[in-house]
């Protein structure tokens, strides 16, 4: 269900994803309030992207669960995952962008099934 998926023009190290990615992951099934045996989290580096007309490290983040995220959830997701990725990949918070997205249970589908 919940999905987090960090994209980046920069090439970390192996391990230093592998970190970055279970922190995520626990982050995410805390905030949800799901069970982290249903998160997926996801990293593309290496990516020809721009912020504010530069090529300066950057990177952008989808989150998407099944239901509906709260204004307080998305902002305290916001501060979490900017602070754990920064502080994993040296990508400043300020050239994060995170989008959030909303899925009905019928949109995701798992083990042959759906969640709706």
């Amino acid at each position: 269900m919940p999905l987090i998926k960090v994209q980046t023009s920069i090439a970390p190290d192996a391990a230093a994803i592998a970190t970055l990615l279970k922190t995520l992951s626990a982050q995410l099934a805390q905030h949800t309030k799901k069970p982290e045996t249903y998160v997926m989290t996801l990293f593309e580096a290496n990516i020809a992207m721009t912020f504010g007309g530069t090529t300066e490290a950057v990177c952008y983040v989808e989150v998407k669960s099944v239901g509906t995220m709260s204004p307080a959830q998305t902002l305290a997701m916001s501060q979490d995952f900017c602070q754990t990725i920064s502080a994993a990949i040296a990508v400043p918070p300020e050239r994060i962008y995170i989008e959030f997205a909303d899925a009905k249970g019928y949109q995701w589908g798992w083990n042959g099934a759906t969640f709706g």
